[in-house]
């Protein structure tokens, strides 16, 4: 598969992803269909009907004299506009709700937090981003160790008691008749002979 196959594949699926995100996600303007953003509007039974998700947008549309400050818990209870997080004046302002929690939006214009233009958005983590219960599967229980109970029965000598063999006894010793040799003539008595052999070799040469 070429490189150019790879990174349209890729590119597919990530459009894929962001339109399936962009399906999910609920405008909510702000006061429909009753109402708006303005002081006549009973904004707080408005938000309390609605369900703001991770991922959702709400809409603010209002007259050139209003505003939206988004400001924190404590001066949305006092009205205080001198702290705001941020401050749009361009109707419609859409603000995007990308993490779950509570946030505060009050007019800028004195006087109109304090007639009720104020609301508060609390966002709900979406079934989507909601992570699934992990399970825990039980470790099996610990098997017992097997204890080997010893046999009654004495274990068999590997040691063989010695075996008498009938090839160490020592036989008989074996009688040789002596044979009778004769006494070989001393070196005298051969010195002596020759003399004599000499002797009559000589008399009977002469």
């Amino acid at each position: 598969m070429g490189r150019s196959t790879m990174m349209k594949i890729l590119t597919s699926i990530v459009a894929t992803t962001m339109l399936v995100g962009l399906a999910l996600a609920v405008d909510h303007d702000v006061g429909s269909p009753s109402g708006g953003w303005d002081t006549s509007t009973d904004l707080g039974s408005w938000a309390s009907s609605q369900t703001f998700s991770v991922g959702d947008n709400i809409v603010f549309s209002y007259a050139p004299n209003h505003n939206v400050l988004e400001v924190s818990e404590a001066d949305y209870d006092s009205c205080s506009t001198s702290n705001a997080i941020s401050t749009n004046a361009l109707t419609p302002t859409t603000i995007a709700l990308k993490e779950a929690g509570s946030r505060y939006f009050i007019c800028g214009t004195p006087g109109h937090c304090d007639q009720g233009m104020k609301v508060t958005i609390k966002t709900v983590a979406s079934s989507s981003s909601s992570p699934s219960p992990t399970t825990t599967t039980p470790s099996p229980s610990t098997t017992p160790p097997t204890t080997t109970t010893p046999s009654s029965t004495p274990p068999a000598s590997t040691t063989s008691p010695p075996t008498s063999s009938s090839d160490d006894t020592p036989s008989p010793p074996i009688s040789t008749p002596e044979t009778t040799v004769p006494p070989s003539p001393s070196s005298a008595e051969t010195v002596k002979v020759a003399a004599v052999f000499m002797m009559g070799f000589g008399v009977l040469m002469i």
